[in-house]
């Protein structure tokens, strides 16, 4: 979903802080309103964007904005989103926590396939280590549980590393509360990233068993209204209500739903990303989160 506001934001109201913070297990406190960097590679998340200079200025301009949490994927591009934030920073702002994933490989635009082998998990990590210039990831997470391939070897590669001392937290991506629960037994789950938005909510008995286990939830597409921001929708009532745009009122509901709640809205656009990062600011009534839950 994009905003239809020609309004332009006020940059210097824009507190990124004001969206609270969340201790992710093993590695600490982060800003909740964080930055996902998927959208800074070429069409169907696929090879070099078209300007590498607009899309590093978009990754600065983030944490300019006080964003201390970036959220990749080394199947973003392949590599191009990790190279594109590696090369951003001479030196990595103090405090910057870079989460990236592995488990998908690609073979073409907009193609994800779940590879899981072990040592295709540990070859992922050194390439990650080496396109982020760090010597120990921040949060590593197994982007898919590959069903070919024997799940607890694939949460003990992660645990494996973990214990070399190349990771400091993982977590896991798109999954159920059971697998969550099988991975516990093998590491300290820090992380879920599941999809989660105004009008998919079909993980929410994960995001309550995180609240539960103190995990950290990452919703991907928290944007996403389908909808519900149409025309005289709800989410557009609320936005002309509110004086926001629409995209800020879904981030807004999302950081509102529960505590443990991340969402890292991804864009390639500065514009865009200033609007999203207004999110942190914006406080939903109590009568329009009704409406919005009502709603979907």
């Amino acid at each position: 979903m994009t905003s239809t506001s020609t309004t332009a934001i006020d940059t210097t109201a824009i507190d990124v802080a004001a969206a609270g913070t969340f201790d992710i297990p093993d590695l600490g406190p982060v800003r909740r309103l964080g930055y996902g960097a998927m959208r800074i590679t070429g069409p169907g998340i696929w090879g070099e964007p078209a300007d590498r200079d607009t899309a590093i200025a978009v990754v600065r301009r983030a944490v300019e904005l006080g964003v201390d949490f970036i959220d990749t994927a080394d199947s973003y591009g392949p590599g191009t989103s990790e190279e594109i934030i590696g090369d951003a920073f001479g030196e990595y702002p103090a405090g910057l926590r870079i989460a990236t994933k592995a488990g998908l490989t690609r073979t073409g635009p907009n193609e994800w396939i779940p590879l899981g082998r072990p040592e295709y998990l540990r070859q992922q990590a050194e390439l990650s280590l080496h396109r982020l210039h760090v010597d120990v990831l921040d949060l590593w997470q197994l982007h898919r549980i590959d069903p070919a391939v024997d799940r607890a070897e694939q949460f003990g590669t992660l645990r494996a590393l973990q214990d070399e001392g190349k990771v400091r937290a993982l977590g896991l991506s798109q999954v159920s509360v059971d697998e969550i629960k099988a991975a516990q037994e093998v590491f300290t789950v820090a992380t879920v990233q599941n999809r989660y938005n105004l009008t998919d909510r079909s993980s929410a008995d994960v995001l309550e068993y995180c609240e539960q286990q103190g995990i950290g939830f990452i919703p991907w597409a928290p944007v996403s209204a389908g909808e519900l921001a149409r025309p005289g929708g709800p989410v557009d009532t609320a936005a002309k209500e509110l004086g926001a745009t629409p995209s800020q009122v879904a981030l807004a509901w999302v950081l509102q739903r529960s505590p443990v709640m991340l969402p890292i809205p991804g864009t390639g656009s500065i514009a865009h990303l200033e609007d999203n990062l207004a999110a942190a600011t914006l406080t939903l009534p109590a009568d329009v989160v009704a409406a919005l839950d009502a709603a979907a």
